[in-house]
């Protein structure tokens, strides 16, 4: 998919932005900036493309996507039509925001080695990390050198995690056309609109304007899984949502997320999740 291109602007008062994102799916776009970007959901929940990684989303996540990396994230459809809105805090700022040689430096190289992980996403549960919500909230809050003193403790905190949840895969890189950024990007929206349905190859092929063996080998050679890979990542995370928020006895949720064999789902389930339905359901207190 052709990333769009954004490009930010920190205004005359802060080298860097921060602001609340108060409406759902703003940047309902697959785009990129060069700016880093550190966001915490504070409600809302949906899917979330960071390069070529696919999960869900919800309240409470934090994610630290790297320079240029691809990303976007799409709210699920019933907050389009809830009063309950989501929103997050969102914060921008560019690798050299100190200057050109401050990553170079002894007291920095932590930072260096956190911004080169970012390359890849870097995802937190807030409740595992509270002092990187309260930071966030305090870089909202807060003016001038406190400000910025706060985003470095943040970034020191989060550079100081072991084994951080990275999101993309090793060596993932992004370079097409921009004729294809309309292309996969319908591919993506028809397939979150529909895939609690039977989507037929030949229905998503047309979307791109392919005949099914073609569309078979440019989705896989875009983004370096097959179409059957990927609609069953978006029905999988569909279904976990389903399964924490007990919308179901596990074949109803089964087929609620688009799945049309129960014994399939299971398999289908371990192999995305790496657990069984009735054990996700445990680790997650329900049931």
């Amino acid at each position: 998919m052709k990333v769009e291109q954004i490009v930010l602007h920190s205004g005359h008062s802060s080298s860097f932005q921060v602001r609340k994102e108060l409406k759902a799916n703003i940047n309902n776009r697959w785009h990129c900036h060069a700016e880093l970007e550190l966001i915490h959901f504070h409600q809302g929940s949906g899917t979330q493309f960071v390069g070529d990684h696919i999960q869900r989303f919800k309240a409470g996540d934090i994610v630290l996507v790297g320079s240029n990396l691809p990303h976007y994230w799409r709210y699920d459809a019933e907050y389009d039509e809830s009063n309950e809105q989501p929103y997050s805090t969102v914060i921008h700022f560019h690798e050299k925001f100190l200057g050109a040689a401050w990553l170079s430096l002894p007291e920095f190289r932590l930072f260096k080695h956190l911004f080169d992980s970012a390359q890849r996403g870097i995802m937190l549960k807030g409740h595992e990390h509270p002092i990187v919500v309260d930071l966030m909230a305090a870089i909202y809050e807060l003016e001038g050198f406190n400000r910025l003193m706060s985003l470095l403790t943040c970034l020191h905190y989060i550079a100081n995690i072991k084994s951080p949840c990275v999101l993309a895969s090793v060596g993932f890189s992004y370079k097409h056309s921009e004729n294809e950024t309309n292309r996969l990007h319908s591919i993506y929206n028809y397939t979150l609109k529909n895939f609690r349905n039977k989507i037929e190859l030949d229905q998503v092929a047309a979307i791109a304007d392919l005949v099914p063996s073609s569309f078979c080998r440019y989705f896989k050679n875009r983004t370096g899984k097959t179409y059957t890979r990927f609609l069953q990542e978006v029905r999988i995370g569909y279904a976990c949502k389903l399964l924490v928020e007990n919308e179901g006895t596990i074949k109803q949720i089964c087929y609620e997320s688009g799945f049309s064999n129960y014994t399939s789902f299971h398999e289908i389930f371990k192999s995305v999740t790496g657990k069984t339905p009735k054990t996700y359901l445990q680790l997650h207190g329900v049931g």
